[in-house]
């Protein structure tokens, strides 16, 4: 019996869902080794293992410090894992023991988050750089979710292509928890998630804007924490007197996957992403999917989305027509959809990721 430690500091971040479902899965899979979960102290209520080779331990230590790189350094080497599963390349790069390392993607070094202070945020990328290229080097395996950021990680890093194992994320529908969000719009389309500047949310907003002009009733529902880049929108918005947009904050996901359903269309605008999941949640649930053309997004839509250039507000604003205006190209798309996901699975997700412990604890005892 192996025991496996899974840094899941950021289950409540925007790529939670990945983590708490590879969690999931994995107790499902494994009922002989000895697994760690490694949660913040407010994190606790959030997940709570249902197997028996599964227990918690509380690691508050923020991602990037200086407590991280000493004092997890420090909590690893007492706790004596066989192998630890960083969920995210933030680590302490002075930690020896055995790990494997998941990398969603490199946006914190392609990007700049204007809400951010500019001097500490290009520190962070300077450090972020450091971290990652000794993460890269340091795992006995990378976890990536799409080919696309395989080729990313391999043109960023010197590392052997055989090293990275794509483990593609996936989306469970639960269509039996559906809650109704009560807003003004008689029809709407849709984003879900973070908006932070690569996220291209303002563009989505003068596509929207453009739309108005023939369809006078649309709405635009936006659906995410208002943090500094939702409320740095706002005001955007606010400044040329955009009209029907709404600002939901945070939702449970009930109400946001009943957004999903009553939807026009879900709207992916995003500039770079790893893997897009929001798509995916959005075919799942029966919404026409409009996506940028950037990065992974073709890769794991395939044909189930109709795309655009996100660069051009006109082009994004001529295909969410598009698909506004044809009920046939709606519904070929959405069929087309639940095709798409069911090539997508969390349970095969976190089987491949099993795999990758087996053959990194195999690396281990060979050394």
């Amino acid at each position: 019996m192996s025991h496996i430690a899974i840094d899941a500091r950021i289950i409540r971040s925007s790529t939670g869902t990945y983590v708490e479902r590879l969690l999931h899965y994995l107790q499902q899979i494994d009922t002989s080794n000895k697994y760690t979960v490694l949660l913040r102290a407010n994190d606790i209520d959030f997940w709570k293992p249902t197997a028996e080779n599964f227990s918690i331990r509380i690691a508050d230590f923020d991602n990037y410090s200086f407590d991280e790189q000493i004092g997890f350094k420090n909590f690893l080497n007492e706790l004596a894992p066989d192998l630890v599963h960083f969920c995210m390349p933030q680590q302490p790069v002075f930690y020896r023991g055995a790990h494997v390392t998941t990398f969603h993607d490199l946006t914190l070094l392609r990007t700049y988050n204007s809400d951010k202070n500019w001097l500490v945020f290009h520190i962070k990328q300077l450090v972020g750089r450091f971290v990652f290229k000794h993460a890269l080097r340091s795992s006995e395996y990378i976890l990536a979710p799409s080919k696309y950021t395989k080729n990313e990680i391999l043109k960023f890093a010197r590392i052997p292509a055989d090293k990275i194992a794509i483990t593609p994320e996936s989306a469970d529908v639960f269509i039996d928890r559906l809650e109704p969000y009560k807003h003004p719009y008689k029809q709407f389309i849709l984003y879900v998630g973070k908006q932070s500047d690569y996220k291209n949310i303002r563009r989505l907003g003068d596509a929207h804007q453009k739309l108005l002009q023939k369809y006078p009733d649309l709405g635009l529902i936006l659906v995410g924490k208002i943090d500094a880049s939702a409320k740095g929108n706002q005001t955007y918005f606010t400044k040329k007197s955009y009209k029907n947009i709404l600002f939901t904050d945070f939702l449970p996901d009930s109400q946001r996957d009943w957004l999903y359903t009553n939807a026009v269309a879900y709207v992916f605008p995003s500039l770079m992403e790893g893997f897009g999941l929001p798509g995916l949640e959005a075919m799942g649930y029966g919404a026409a999917v409009v996506s940028s053309n950037a990065t992974c997004l073709p890769e794991v839509y395939g044909e189930a989305a109709h795309y655009f250039d996100p660069k051009d507000t006109n082009d994004m604003a001529r295909a969410i027509d598009e698909v506004f205006n044809n009920e046939e190209l709606r519904k070929d798309l959405i069929a087309k959809g639940y095709k798409q996901i069911a090539k997508y699975s969390w349970l095969r997700t976190a089987k491949q990721t099993y795999s990758v412990y087996l053959e990194a604890l195999k690396l281990v005892d060979g050394k």
